[in-house]
């Protein structure tokens, strides 16, 4: 009786073991596989949203090399930078950044949040009273003494929105 359990009972571990080694030597083949599928798709979605970055810069002084090369050799990241903080420097007016080409509508004036530069010339911005938002489109030009003089194109005010 006792050879016979330790025989069902060495039968029972080497079963065991062999499961065991089945289990995990399936396991880890297809943990690889899953790596590998979700390394593809992480890739493939890497892939496009560098795309999507491309296609939002594309109207951008970064990546226009004519409007680079309208400053004649000159250093675009500082020029950028002058003409932002130029323009940002406004904001501080009590009436408002008056390139906003809007008039205070109450207690809040208004002030410009983003600017984004498209090239040589142009400039677009977003700006708000904290209850009204609008776009505005301004036209930029270094003058011969490094100043930088602004004029607006157009602007966009946004109706508030009633919920």
């Amino acid at each position: 009786m006792k050879k016979q359990l330790f025989l069902y009972l060495f039968i029972l571990a080497l079963m065991v073991n062999c499961f065991t080694y089945m289990y995990y030597s399936k396991g880890f083949a297809f943990l690889e596989k899953r790596y590998e599928k979700l390394n593809l798709k992480m890739t493939s979605k890497n892939d496009s949203l560098v795309n999507l970055l491309v296609d939002a810069n594309h109207f951008a002084i970064e990546n226009n090399d004519n409007a680079q090369n309208y400053f004649d050799g000159k250093d675009v990241s500082i020029i950028t930078k002058n003409v932002t903080n130029g323009l940002l420097a406004f904001n501080d007016d009590p009436n408002g950044n008056k390139f906003t080409g809007q008039v205070t509508m109450g207690s809040q004036k208004f002030i410009i949040n983003k600017i984004k530069i498209l090239n040589h010339r142009w400039i677009i911005a977003d700006y708000s009273d904290g209850q009204l938002w609008g776009e505005v489109l301004v036209k930029y030009f270094l003058n011969a003494d490094d100043s930088i003089s602004y004029e607006i194109i157009e602007t966009q005010l946004f109706p508030k929105e009633t919920n």
